[in-house]
């Protein structure tokens, strides 16, 4: 069950809407091929703006209509309503777009027309953002796992193409379909892990962890700090896990709950060496304006990083989408203002529950000056 929201909008030319009797003969001509579509059309209230009028309808089966024109000529039309589960939407794709064809062919003056598929709400979450916030539409039709942790939202939804997956305050981290992300992330089939100690930042959902071990490691640390998320990965997201989150150890990992910064600085203080630092941890910061208390965080994770890593040790990482290119380069350039100097190779990937290419990087680190 959810709220339908059918969005049209179109452009004539602005000569058409310049005074009051203008912008009512274009309302009067789209309140007529309504009425074709929906019975008892009954309009209830006028607005006027200073760019814009708006005229607000009601109709049968609680169906709300507004339409706004603007003085320059642009005219939105936006029809609300709610579908139960076992009844057709009011206005299907092939409806909408027969309205859009009705609308067209008695307007005049038009320059340009659009419709966007119903956008459905009230239910459980179908929309997630791409990495420059472009909005995306998943077919997920269940919620198996939904919970507030003291750190944040985790939820795991369905979805029919992607299988499971997880979502963390409302952002897509992985799914069942995501095996190329951890391929990427460890770069496998280039790395070589055997007899290797290795930590990881984050990975709470187990699928690196799973992977890594069929390379036969010395070990391997997990460091999460949300049990939520692994107790919700170890039951809805097997497929990329296996068995490895039943319990928080095994013959070659432990798993540790808490703040992965507190362990880096016991490692550090205690000397401890690793081979590889996995950072599955938070995302490049999509904003450039400032270094402010994310930037901070990402770069106190690789100053620790650099502490506790062999002198041939990598950092493996993942950054932001592709198209995020200000902050990769704001990024990028950070890491090379550090002390040691680091050496950065980059890859790419497409991340099915991403919808988009995502940046990797694989960093070595030289002698302090």
């Amino acid at each position: 069950m959810a709220a339908h929201t059918v969005l049209l909008d179109f452009t004539v030319d602005s000569n058409q809407t310049k005074n009051e009797s203008q912008k009512s003969s274009i309302s009067t001509t789209i309140e007529n091929i309504l009425r074709d579509y929906l019975s008892e059309l009954k309009q209830v209230s006028t607005v006027p703006f200073d760019d814009s009028i708006c005229k607000l309808y009601t109709s049968e089966s609680n169906v709300l209509i507004t339409i706004r024109i603007f003085k320059n000529g642009l005219v939105t039309l936006n029809i609300e309503y709610y579908k139960p589960d076992n009844k057709e939407p009011l206005f299907s794709f092939e409806r909408t777009n027969q309205l859009k064809k009705d609308l067209s062919e008695s307007l005049l003056g038009l320059l340009r027309f659009q419709t966007i598929p119903p956008i459905k709400r009230g239910s459980f979450d179908r929309y997630y953002p791409t990495s420059d916030e472009r909005i995306l539409e998943y077919d997920i039709d269940e919620v198996v796992f939904n919970e507030k942790s003291p750190y944040q939202k985790v939820q795991i939804a369905h979805s029919k193409s992607l299988g499971n997956m997880l979502v963390l305050d409302d952002l897509q981290n992985i799914s069942e379909a995501d095996a190329i992300y951890t391929d990427t992330i460890m770069a496998k089939g280039i790395e070589k892990y055997k007899d290797k100690e290795i930590v990881i930042l984050g990975g709470g959902d187990g699928a690196l962890l799973y992977e890594l071990l069929k390379e036969k490691p010395k070990n391997v640390i997990v460091l999460e700090i949300d049990e939520v998320v692994i107790r919700a990965c170890a039951k809805h997201l097997r497929s990329i896990c296996g068995d490895v989150l039943d319990k928080l150890e095994g013959p070659n990992y432990q798993i540790i709950i808490g703040d992965c910064m507190k362990s880096l600085e016991q490692f550090a203080a205690e000397g401890r060496k690793f081979d590889y630092v996995f950072g599955d941890l938070t995302d490049v910061p999509i904003r450039d304006d400032e270094i402010g208390e994310h930037w901070n965080f990402i770069l106190k994770v690789l100053d620790y990083t650099v502490k506790v890593l062999k002198p041939s040790g990598k950092f493996m990482t993942h950054g932001n989408g592709a198209c995020c290119e200000e902050s990769l380069k704001k990024y990028e350039s950070l890491i090379t203002e550090l002390n040691p100097t680091v050496k950065i190779n980059k890859t790419k990937a497409f991340v099915p529950s991403f919808l988009e290419d995502w940046v990797f990087y694989q960093m070595t680190f030289g002698p302090k000056e």
